[in-house]
């Protein structure tokens, strides 16, 4: 999604709206655009783009307009954020019958023009195939990875420009605030949050409404932070949504700053996002020109001006008091908690920091009350959780489900279970400081509690679906890697102890390992937890510590027997072809970039041990899975 692709008002809007103006503003638009109409939202998120799906809307654009449409209402093409299922774009969605189209090409648009929607014809090869039935499924309500959701904060993203803040008022933004300047007192505002149940969503998990309430009460000038700075490895919830519907994120940090009285909010949005800045500085832009945010708010006297700051990429900048030390300017590096940022935060200032997702969530609480919020999920975790779903499995993508939703229905029936007929082995949640749940567990709640009680966490969101394939040893080294890579090095606990544990795991996977390493690895991960300055290190162990836990004879294995069970740490294994399984179709010799790989049509083939650098690609394209590993 590009500006100069998609249409943006760049025109001043000529009105300034009273709070219980929007409402008509609101309904009139929707006079203008008939609800019923059709429209095909093309999703042009960043996982469809390198795919071609900008190109797919410039088709149908093209194809519409040279359509004749005798007396038909013709479509609007609406070039949308991320529609979730990742992996199977470009998507293409037709409403209102909500009908599905995946991995579109530009190709197959004149198709769809004259038999969906000239005749309403469906395409069975463009539909979904459901890969636990074999059904194909033509709307998304039949589709299990849509069905199974209950999506609130992600309720706008797929429908919307998100470049047209008008498409966004059609479907309510700003209503909360509207609401919130002419009905509310800021304490009513905190009073509704508290009572909701909302936790903050980038991982820690505090009370919301709590945490507004402390800024609140402390005196100077007040500032609100968006945490936009995603840097777990496979995370994009964050990303998707001020991609997608940066009005949600926009409004809710407004109702933040008319809560604890502020009239300055910052977003710190990670350097990587750069659709995401564009989504943000346009949609500051026109929601300034409607009078929604800056001076004078809906003619009410609020003021709440916002500005975006793009952080460097570093990964601890994530942590709240290291983002604000990047924020002014110097090097971002966690501080000690006995000062808390509500009090003396940005600038020494009373500061409120959530995430994205945190202030996406507000503006629906402001509108349907507390107890409506409460009621979705569990007690002790109210609401919804957007999650990436990523890893070994069919469905990969953008989830939000009500909390409380078992892994299993997470993993087996919206991600569609694991692919290849391979066995499941364990779901990593919670990012580089999260851990590995093995399969025992998989009945367990997502929530913040139950996840806690088997060695993991909620963390931002990320979920990695990890199967036999996956060597946790492996698994434990490559996130220790990554945060030796991101500590910022202020504590020893931190520096020092994922550096020695790098090296441990590093011996271990050359199939170097000692005996006594094992319990070496628990002492440092217990050590971090217990005396490093910030949540970085605090819970950097976790991987270490979670497959240690529930793996130990993985590591034993490669300690004692020096193998690798899963065929991932090279030094220790070797490939071999089942004489009584390969039916010798030669696929696995065609895929061989070394020509290491032997053997006649329908006659089982060999691998030639000398030649073989393990690459994987044999292993990977076996249908018959008579590629061994040994």
């Amino acid at each position: 999604m590009t500006e100069s692709i998609n249409t943006i008002n760049t025109t001043p809007f000529s009105r300034i709206f009273k709070p219980k103006e929007l409402e008509g503003y609101r309904k009139d638009l929707l006079s203008k655009n008939d609800p019923n109409g059709p429209k095909v939202l093309v999703c042009c998120g960043p996982g469809c783009q390198p795919s071609g799906s900008i190109e797919v809307a410039e088709e149908l654009k093209k194809a519409v307009a040279e359509a004749g449409w005798n007396g038909k209402v013709i479509p609007q093409i609406k070039m949308t954020g991320c529609h979730g299922l990742c992996s199977k774009g470009p998507l293409v969605t037709i409403e209102p019958d909500g009908i599905f189209y995946q991995k579109v090409k530009p190709k197959d648009v004149s198709e769809i023009v004259e038999k969906t929607l000239l005749n309403g014809e469906l395409i069975k090869r463009l539909e979904y195939k459901n890969p636990a039935t074999k059904q194909t499924h033509s709307h998304t309500k039949d589709i299990p990875f849509y069905n199974r959701q209950t999506r609130l904060v992600l309720k706008n993203i797929g429908h919307i420009d998100p470049f047209d803040i008008n498409d966004a008022i059609m479907r309510g933004a700003y209503s909360g605030l509207a609401k919130a300047l002419s009905e509310m007192m800021p304490g009513q505002i905190i009073s509704e949050v508290k009572a909701s149940g909302l936790r903050g969503r980038g991982g820690a998990g505090f009370s919301t409404g709590v945490k507004w309430e402390s800024c609140a009460s402390y005196p100077g000038d007040r500032f609100i932070i968006c945490n936009a700075d995603e840097g777990d490895p496979g995370a994009f919830m964050d990303r998707a949504l001020l991609e997608g519907d940066p009005h949600s994120v926009l409004e809710g940090m407004a109702l933040a700053a008319l809560a604890i009285g502020s009239e300055r909010g910052y977003l710190y949005v990670r350097l990587e996002y750069p659709l995401a800045v564009k989504t943000l500085i346009q949609g500051i832009r026109q929601a300034e020109e409607l009078g929604l945010l800056g001076k004078n708010i809906m003619g009410t006297g609020f003021n709440f001006e916002l500005s975006i700051s793009r952080g460097a990429g570093a990964f601890v900048c994530g942590e709240s008091s290291a983002l604000m030390s990047s924020l002014e300017g110097k090097v971002g590096r966690p501080r000690p908690k006995y000062i808390r940022s509500v009090e003396k935060g940005f600038r020494d200032s009373p500061s409120n920091l959530n995430n994205v997702e945190t202030y996406a969530n507000i503006s629906d609480i402001i509108l349907n009350g507390s107890k409506w919020y409460k009621d979705q999920g569990t007690e002790e975790s109210a609401g919804t959780k957007v999650f990436s779903l990523t890893g070994n499995t069919y469905n990969i993508g953008l989830v939000e489900v009500p909390m409380g939703t078992s892994l299993r229905e997470m993993v087996y029936e919206i991600g569609g279970g694991i692919p290849k007929k391979r066995e499941f082995k364990a779901v990593q949640t919670g990012g580089p400081s999260g851990g590995c749940i093995p399969k025992q567990f998989l009945d367990t709640p997502v929530a913040f509690g139950s996840l806690a009680k088997v060695g993991s966490i909620m963390g931002s969101g990320g979920m990695i679906v990890l199967d036999e394939d996956n060597c946790m040893v492996e698994i434990a080294r490559y996130f220790t890697h990554f945060l030796v890579e991101e500590s910022c090095g202020q504590c020893t606990p931190c520096r020092e102890g994922l550096i020695r544990m790098l090296e441990i795991l590093n011996r271990i996977t050359k199939g170097e390992g000692r005996e006594g390493d094992i319990d070496t690895l628990e002492e440092l991960g217990k050590f971090m937890t217990d005396f490093s300055l910030c949540g970085l290190g605090t819970s950097a162990g976790n991987p270490v510590l979670s497959t240690i836990k529930y793996f130990r004879e993985e590591y034993e294995v490669h300690i004692q027997k020096k193998k690798c069970p899963a065929g991932v740490c090279k030094p220790l294994f070797n490939y071999s072809i089942d004489a009584n399984e390969c039916t010798g179709c030669g696929k696995c010799r065609l895929r061989c970039p070394v020509n290491a790989i032997t053997g006649e049509k329908k006659k089982p083939h060999t691998i030639n041990r000398e030649l073989c650098i393990k690459c994987n690609e044999c292993y990977k394209g076996c249908d018959f899975r008579s590629i061994m590993i040994i």
